[in-house]
């Protein structure tokens, strides 16, 4: 199983200490916290300041302890300081922290590391971190990231995402090339306008062409990747009802449903780039 490095685990640090402080912790609440996250109330234990305690505690225990309070306090840190980490977010709930890119740099790389160490990337994250970096929109991007964090926290969220962002990278691309789309069209009906405009229909492939069959059967079921992910969604994925009895897909199904999501998109978005280039 992977680990962090210690080089890992001082990034972390500079992302939680703030001048001797733990993020926005008090001392008895920051000993609290690590009370419920690894059973030690750092501050109590070692009499140091907050951010000193932190360090002490990660040069003296076992590696899975410090992963297992590190990650608790970088949930911590995405569900109240998103204001610092995303660009242009304007929300009056994060009012008391701004955007700093030097804490977005570290986050990102946190974010990263650990999940490298919880084994929630694919063999695709390498298309995951690319497409964040290409798409534009800050929204675009928080779905990967969160997409990709859900695998193993929540299955059920991450399939929810995974046909989230087709949808999101399909309307972007009519957006972008003034396609207007109707808010009622189905997933097939989304991607097959999309496909056509890129021209990545079956029927924009020359019979000329001696692989012509192959690639049109390749082109006819990139539209059922979308659409199959819908009808997954629908019953496993997030944003429908359950019963008290529901019971969601494994890690490995969301693993898939991430993966056909990535590499769905990641063609879309480069041949769209390709058109424009």
């Amino acid at each position: 199983m992977d680990k962090l490095t210690n080089i890992e685990i001082g990034t972390f640090l500079k992302l939680f200490n703030r001048g001797g402080y733990v993020l926005d912790f008090t001392t008895n609440d920051f000993d609290v916290f690590t009370m419920e996250s690894i059973g030690i109330a750092l501050c109590n234990e070692y009499h140091m300041s907050k951010g000193k305690s932190l360090a002490a505690y990660v040069n003296s225990a076992s590696t899975s302890d410090i992963e297992k309070l590190l990650n608790d306090l970088l949930s911590y840190y995405e569900e109240n300081y998103e204001q610092e980490y995303t660009e242009n977010l304007t929300d009056d709930e994060y009012s008391y922290c701004q955007y700093n890119a030097e804490y977005a740099r570290l986050y990102k790389k946190c974010r990263a590391y650990m999940n490298r160490v919880l084994n929630n990337t694919t063999p695709l994250a390498v298309n995951a971190t690319e497409l964040q970096e290409k798409f534009s929109s800050q929204y675009l991007s928080k779905q990967i990231e969160l997409m990709l964090k859900m695998q193993s926290e929540n299955p059920t969220d991450a399939i929810g995402k995974a046909k989230e962002l087709i949808e999101s990278c399909c309307k972007t691309i009519l957006d972008n090339k003034g396609v207007a789309w109707d808010k009622n069209w189905n997933m097939g009906k989304l991607t097959g306008e999309t496909l056509k405009l890129l021209n990545l229909t079956p029927e924009s492939i020359s019979e000329n062409d001696p692989v012509s069959e192959n690639i049109k059967a390749v082109l006819g079921n990139l539209r059922g990747i979308s659409t199959k992910l819908a009808e997954i969604r629908n019953p496993y994925g997030s944003g429908h009802g359950k019963s008290a009895s529901f019971a969601g897909l494994e890690t490995r199904h969301a693993k898939l449903a991430v993966g056909c999501s990535i590499t769905f998109v990641t063609f879309l978005w480069d041949t769209y780039e390709e058109g424009i280039s």
